[in-house]
């Protein structure tokens, strides 16, 4: 097995390497993460099912059939949230759904099977991954590994925690309104959105919330998250639509500079009140550097309603809930025993949506999204902070409430940046430039047109090459 220190200092990628050359096995892979795991998991509370023995076997399975796929005995980890793994539970992050299997694998999940990861469990995710908190009474409180008083993020928390302890390179993650991004701007990490249906969604669901929800890593490097994308990208049997991948991989394209590109930089919120300024100074920072590598970067202010986009959003995403349970009508107290107070705040909500209320508020997120693709008219990306305050104490955004407003006033005070993208399908990639004094990881947000994937990749290669990131607390 590698030592903690050799661990730690190779990204995916370069894990891989090591096996195709022969200087390691792929059986210890698995075994270092399954040490770093019973030894970081204690503390950080990220992975919450294991499967260590049932990894090890299919990977001696596939060894015995002279199966050599280049990822072969990569660990990971797939989201406790919307992700079949064939015969491995999936709760949802609820008390309720705990022991829920399935008999077959999504297609994403059977993309990374083929390619040789080795499936050790399931990283923690709030109920439903409703909260930016990764906090449930199924699975308890995720810490941050940068400092174990603050929050990991959500409601991919458990992927971020696990990544950036160290307890492996990259885990799956899923982002319906930042969460993907959110969890990698508090721990330190990449977090690619990637255009809506790059990556498939099937065979379980068509659309996934009416196109709002997204699937996609956690990673430590670009190079990673590029090289994971060319595993999944492309659509699955029955796709009702889909974003096409280009011909050339990922993994090759990020590694040729962008040409010139014209970039918009936003410092404060989209409708121009303050974020914390270290957030702010770390957009300019990348601003000035991303202008030092050559490229023309301008403060500017997209002409979209922000407000209305992210109120009509969330309120479509929601009614996607309405769903969960059988029949119409008001829900009973006894129908939503065992589910957490803002968990049946929203289920309670979506049953109320009226049709007129829901195509209403789909026609704002139409209309407000294409506003904001206006402004991919005049510039190739965006640059934004990730968040407006780096990772906050545990409880800043807890679903022990029930007052549905004013969680989501809270939601998106904490992430005024991300969800504009889930509404529009755009690439959104996270970056971990800057810290605060005290230490914490802080990052930018760079978006794209839709499908051009691989230029915001390629710009953040160009960023991490330029400025390499600090992977690791400590």
């Amino acid at each position: 097995m590698l030592t903690r220190e050799e661990w730690l200092d190779h990204d995916m990628v370069a894990l891989a390497g090591l096996v195709e050359r022969g200087e390691l096995a792929p059986r210890e892979l698995l075994q270092t993460a399954i040490r770093e795991i019973e030894a970081q998991n204690p503390r950080i509370n990220a992975v919450v099912v294991t499967q260590f023995e049932e990894a090890l076997d299919a990977l001696e399975a596939r060894e015995a059939r002279g199966d050599r796929p280049r990822f072969r005995g990569i660990p990971y980890l797939i989201k406790d949230l919307h992700a079949p793994v064939r015969g491995l539970p999936l709760s949802n992050g609820s008390e309720r759904f705990k022991g829920t299997t399935f008999d077959f694998d999504s297609s994403l999940v059977g993309r990374l099977r083929q390619a040789g990861f080795g499936f050790l469990g399931r990283s923690a995710s709030p109920e439903f991954g409703l909260t930016l908190e990764t906090d449930s009474a199924a699975w308890g409180r995720t810490r941050n590994p940068w400092d174990l008083d603050r929050g990991a993020g959500g409601s991919s928390g458990g992927a971020g925690a696990a990544v950036a302890s160290g307890m492996m390179p990259a885990a799956h993650a899923t982002d319906s309104a930042g969460s993907i991004r959110i969890p990698a701007a508090y721990n330190g990490l990449v977090g690619l959105k990637p255009s809506r249906a790059l990556n498939p969604f099937g065979p379980h669901r068509g659309d996934p919330n009416f196109g709002i929800s997204h699937e996609h890593a956690v990673t430590v490097s670009v190079r990673d998250s590029a090289a994971i994308l060319d595993v999944t990208a492309g659509p699955d049997t029955g796709a009702p639509y889909f974003t096409p991948r280009p011909a050339e991989p990922f993994e090759q394209l990020i590694e040729r500079p962008p040409e010139r590109l014209r970039i918009g930089l936003v410092t404060t919120r989209f409708d121009a009140r303050p974020v914390d300024p270290v957030c702010a100074e770390a957009a300019t920072l990348t601003g000035r550097l991303l202008a030092d590598l050559g490229h023309e970067v301008g403060e500017v202010m997209p002409g979209f309603d922000i407000a209305a986009l992210t109120d009509a959003m969330i309120r479509v995403l929601l009614a996607s809930l309405a769903g969960l349970f059988p029949g119409t009508g008001a829900l009973r107290d006894e129908e939503l025993d065992g589910l957490e107070p803002m968990t049946r705040a929203a289920l309670r909500f979506s049953r109320q949506v009226s049709l007129t209320e829901h195509l209403q508020r789909a026609a704002i997120v139409n209309r407000e999204v294409r506003r904001l693709a206006a402004f991919f008219e005049r510039f190739d990306l965006l640059l934004t902070p990730a968040s407006a305050t780096p990772p906050p104490p545990h409880g800043t955004l807890s679903m022990r409430t029930s007052d549905l407003e004013s969680f989501l006033d809270r939601l998106f005070e904490l992430s005024p940046f991300t969800a504009a993208f889930n509404a529009s399908g755009m690439p959104a990639i996270v970056l971990p430039v800057h810290h605060t004094p005290e230490g914490l990881p802080v990052g930018v947000q760079i978006c794209g047109r839709l499908a051009e994937d691989a230029l915001v990749l390629r710009i953040a290669r160009q960023v991490e090459q330029a400025r390499p990131f600090r992977r690791r607390p400590g």
